[in-house]
C-alpha cells in the first residue's frame, strides 16, 4: 500500500506531499505546501502548489498559487499561476492571473484571467447570470407586441 509522503526542509521551503501512482483518494486534501499528485483524487484540492503528473487524474477542484499540469483533470482551477502541459487533458474552467499553455494542449473549458483568483467563488458567480437569465427571459415572455412592422427569425434546425 502507498502512503503520502512528505519532506520538510527549513522553515523558508515548502513541504512536499507526494501521493503515488497506486493510491487513489476519494474526498477533499488540504496541504499547507506543495502536492505532487501522482495517483488518482476525486474530491477538491486546497495547497500552495499542486502538480499533477502524467498518470494522475483529478475529478475534482483545484485551489493553489501555481498548478501545473501534466494529466488529467475534470473541474475547475483557482490558482494565481496556471501550467498546461501539451501532456495534460484539461475539461473544466480555469480562473487565474496567468496562463500558460504549451502548443498542442487539449483543454475543453474556459478561461478567465482574474485579478485575484484564490479569492473568486465561481460558485456564487455561476447561479448570478442564471438568476438574470431568467428574469430577463420573463420579462420578454411578458412583454406585449409591439405595434408597427415585427419582422421574426427563422428557428434554426438541427440536421
Amino acid at each position: 500500500m502507498d502512503t503520502v509522503s512528505t519532506r520538510t526542509g527549513d522553515s523558508s521551503s515548502l513541504s512536499i506531499s507526494t501521493i503515488g501512482e497506486d493510491l487513489a483518494i476519494t474526498g477533499n486534501v488540504t496541504s499547507k505546501g506543495e502536492l505532487q499528485l501522482n495517483g488518482q483524487i476525486r474530491g477538491d484540492i486546497d495547497c500552495i502548489a499542486l502538480v499533477v503528473g502524467e498518470n494522475a487524474r483529478l475529478e475534482g477542484n483545484a485551489v493553489a498559487e501555481d498548478v501545473t499540469i501534466r494529466g488529467r483533470l475534470i473541474g475547475s482551477v483557482r490558482a494565481l499561476r496556471v501550467t498546461l502541459q501539451s501532456t495534460s487533458h484539461v475539461a473544466g474552467n480555469l480562473y487565474h492571473r496567468h496562463l500558460s499553455l504549451e502548443q498542442g494542449t487539449p483543454f475543453e473549458g474556459e478561461s478567465h484571467p482574474l485579478e485575484d483568483p484564490l479569492s473568486f467563488a465561481p460558485e456564487a458567480q455561476a447561479s448570478k447570470p442564471q438568476s438574470n437569465q431568467n428574469v430577463h427571459s420573463d420579462a420578454v415572455k411578458k412583454r406585449e407586441p409591439a405595434k408597427g412592422f415585427l419582422k421574426s427569425l427563422p428557428e434554426s434546425r438541427s440536421a
